[in-house]
């Protein structure tokens, strides 16, 4: 079976241990968009593993993983893991592939990514992690990317990098009055890493292909969430690559006939990094005790992330655009003890009533929560392993977040471990 696993709201739902559990019945674990600003954090035997490029399935011995096309790789974050990743006697080699027509991360990339954020008038930062993930998908789009595959020919690779660093180095001087970087650190830096890349790549495609008539189970991880996505997020505020359903098939080179069940994940509340409109946000007090019990810190940046009551408008917005077969609701434990719980059904935007997420920044920044108010519960949930655990608040909540989204809940995480979920 070929799945799909999308994250439903701003990213950060949990996503790292649900890959972790559905890898187990997988052959193989795809990471098909974005790059290392991403991070999957994954709990068990008392060990954390924060991963931010690899695919978690790495963490199951067997488990092959692969690197898509739709990914940007900074060569030095990726070693940095596969060396981390190896120290805590986990086998990479032969279990991880990358592909060859992958984009590459320069050190340019990152210098315009810093340069643009700092000089963005007030309120026009986007919060990008700085890692020069947008910058390096803008030169895909603009045809000027150099791949994983470039590399393969050192005599094509060094004119294509003389090239795009000289038009780099203008731009950098003209816009940012910011030095030029040099041709010979940029070379030699990437030089140092070819070979050991070279070793992982192979032609992706083709190998999915391949696994998919061979019967293989496959399971393609999402960075991020859909309203993230740069075609269906909150746009401006979004990634620079599609972290919905259609990225999975471009991301990859599958045919979307080879897909069996897209799977959601969603938090059993709201939270969101960076810049952008955020209508459910907690008033302070609850944020900071939300933030504090949830853990709600970036895996990449440590920034503390914005928290809220569940949203139903984008979770109804994500279940229609990727077409979920299912859900998955992530840190139930974390609402235990709050005496009352809200759930945003609707938005006013303009004086008007809509159920419906609006495409339009300025409407969306303008839109006010409608609220439906359900009692909590005090119980300790963390213990809970089938559904007749669960307090009867908790179960109605839960079902009310089953009927607003339109989405089967299957899987209901109830802490961080791995055994402290519960299946349905």
């Amino acid at each position: 079976m070929n799945r799909i696993l999308i994250g439903a709201q701003w990213g950060d739902e949990g996503k790292g241990k649900v890959i972790d559990l559905l890898a187990r019945k997988s052959d193989i674990v795809v990471r098909y968009q974005g790059g290392n600003n991403a991070g999957h954090t994954v709990k068990f035997n008392d060990r954390k593993f924060v991963l931010h490029l690899i695919p978690s399935g790495i963490l199951h011995p067997g488990k092959v993983c692969v690197i898509g096309n739709g990914a940007v790789i900074d060569p030095e974050a990726l070693f940095e893991e596969v060396a981390i990743l190896e120290k805590e006697g986990i086998k990479i080699r032969g279990r991880l592939f990358v592909s060859d027509q992958a984009h590459l991360i320069f050190p340019y990339h990152k210098v315009m990514d810093r340069l643009k954020e700092e000089s963005s008038q007030k309120g026009k930062a986007i919060g990008t992690t700085k890692k020069g993930i947008g910058p390096c998908y803008a030169d895909k789009m603009a045809r000027v990317g150099i791949r994983v595959g470039d590399l393969k020919s050192l005599d094509y690779f060094k004119d294509r990098l003389a090239y795009v660093l000289a038009e780099r180095n203008v731009f950098l001087k003209k816009i940012y009055n910011a030095p030029p970087l040099s041709f010979k650190k940029v070379f030699d830096h990437f030089k140092k890493y070819r070979a050991k890349l070279l070793d992982y790549a192979i032609n992706t495609p083709k190998y999915l292909f391949d696994a998919t008539k061979a019967g293989k189970d496959i399971l393609f991880e999402g960075a991020q969430g859909t309203l993230l996505d740069v075609d269906h997020g909150t746009y401006p505020f979004v990634t620079s690559s599609n972290a919905t359903v259609g990225g999975a098939i471009t991301g990859s080179g599958i045919s979307p006939t080879f897909i069996d069940r897209v799977i959601g994940v969603i938090k059993a509340y709201t939270t969101r990094v960076g810049e952008g409109p955020f209508p459910s946000q907690f008033p302070p007090k609850l944020m900071k005790f939300i933030q504090t019990k949830g853990e709600e810190f970036g895996s990449t940046t440590g920034r503390p992330r914005r928290c809220g009551w569940f949203d139903a408008v984008i979770a109804r917005h994500a279940a229609r655009i990727n077409g979920l077969d299912e859900m998955a609701v992530m840190k139930l434990d974390v609402l235990s003890g709050l005496p009352e719980l809200k759930i945003a059904t609707s938005y006013k935007v303009n004086g008007e009533i809509t159920q419906d997420y609006p495409n339009a920044i300025f409407e969306f920044s303008k839109a006010k929560p409608v609220y439906e108010t359900m009692k909590g519960w005090a119980e300790d949930i963390t213990k809970a392993r089938k559904w007749e655990d669960l307090p009867v608040n908790a179960r109605r909540y839960l079902k009310r977040l089953e009927t607003l989204t339109g989405t089967p809940l299957k899987i209901i995480s109830v802490g961080s471990q791995r055994h402290q979920t519960i299946f349905l």
